[in-house]
């Protein structure tokens, strides 16, 4: 059995730990709080389960059609993807020939270095995008927004003039866009656009991170591109008609992203007081570092050995601070509690 060189020298993404107990205040994966729209579970208790002996949709087409509709342009340039990690992985392969290159923020979602050891090519990793990301081989530009882990939001026309001078691709990966101020969507639905794809997923906003459907739009070639090298049934039934109902359920999603953007603010406030240092955020976590007295790396050992989970993530450029999921008021508050015994 021979395994790839690549593979072999691969350092796998490693997601958020996942507890199995759920006697914990877990706010280390990004996930929402609240539940899904009452809707799912009225699609889940009416499923008829003798659908599954047959193949879902592989086009997906009412929930494109409703995606479509919502943001103003036609299903040709919509597709649907088995969790947004997979639009990411399809990119990987669509865009991306064998000597060229992958670029992205750094720091960034780490997903995107893997992606890139995974098809054997350099990634390129670019705190401001400049001239190392204009490289004529970087094909695929991946530009998270609201940035993660920090949860920086860049101005749509910072991205759009990136945009015109880069020869390749642009995936903007919107994951947290339901929580931020704008977003920048409009440069995928314009007429014009050549090269940007904005992506969107149901783990966060809608709180599907279980069911792992993501979504993305952009020009009809690469779209079909898409379509092209993905699996024939990638999204399952089950999952179409639980993210077209939460989809539809406009009211429900506002004010579940209304009450988390209302806690992340407050929780920032505490924070500050305290005297951390807390970037400003556009997403559902804040990216904060503990006071002077208290390193990030044994603030997150404490609060583990307390059963309260948050994201570390050692480095040079990340290993001062760490990455807080936005929870229930509730939990915030359990959070500070444990943080003014930790750190005084």
């Amino acid at each position: 059995m021979k395994i790839t060189r690549s593979v072999r020298r691969l350092e796998g993404y490693v997601p958020g730990e996942q507890p199995g107990s759920t006697r914990v205040v877990k706010l280390n994966t990004n996930e929402n709080p609240y539940p899904p729209s009452p809707a799912c579970a009225k699609v889940l208790a009416s499923f008829d389960a003798g659908r599954l002996r047959k193949y879902p949709d592989p086009e997906f087409s009412k929930l494109r059609a409703a995606i479509a509709k919502r943001f103003g342009t036609t299903p040709s340039r919509v597709f649907v993807g088995n969790g947004s990690d997979e639009i990411l992985a399809l990119s990987a392969r669509a865009f991306v020939e064998n000597d060229e290159k992958i670029a992205s923020l750094d720091p960034s979602y780490s997903l995107y270095k893997t992606l890139a050891a995974i098809r054997d090519v350099e990634w390129i990793g670019d705190d401001s995008p400049s001239r190392r990301s204009l490289d004529r081989r970087v094909s695929l530009f991946l530009w998270t927004n609201p940035n993660a882990p920090t949860g920086r939001l860049a101005a749509v026309s910072r991205i759009a003039a990136f945009a015109r001078r880069f020869p390749g691709v642009v995936i903007v990966d919107e994951a947290y866009a339901d929580f931020a101020r704008w977003n920048a969507m409009e440069l995928a639905t314009a007429p014009r656009n050549k090269n940007v794809i904005v992506m969107r997923t149901f783990s966060k906003s809608y709180s599907l991170a279980g069911l792992r459907v993501g979504f993305c739009i952009g020009p009809e070639d690469l779209i079909a591109a898409l379509y092209k090298v993905k699996d024939s049934y990638n999204v399952d039934a089950i999952a179409q008609d639980v993210a077209l109902a939460a989809f539809n359920d406009r009211a429900y999603h506002r004010r579940t992203v209304a009450a988390v953007v209302r806690t992340r603010n407050a929780f920032a406030q505490e924070l500050l007081r305290r005297g951390w240092d807390v970037e400003p955020s556009d997403s559902n976590f804040l990216f904060a570092k503990p006071p002077a007295r208290a390193g990030a790396a044994d603030v997150f050992d404490a609060l583990r050995r307390r059963r309260i989970f948050v994201r570390y993530f050692p480095g040079p450029l990340t290993g001062d601070r760490l990455r807080i999921t936005i929870g229930t008021d509730a939990q915030m508050e359990t959070l500070l509690s444990a943080l003014d015994r930790i750190t005084g």
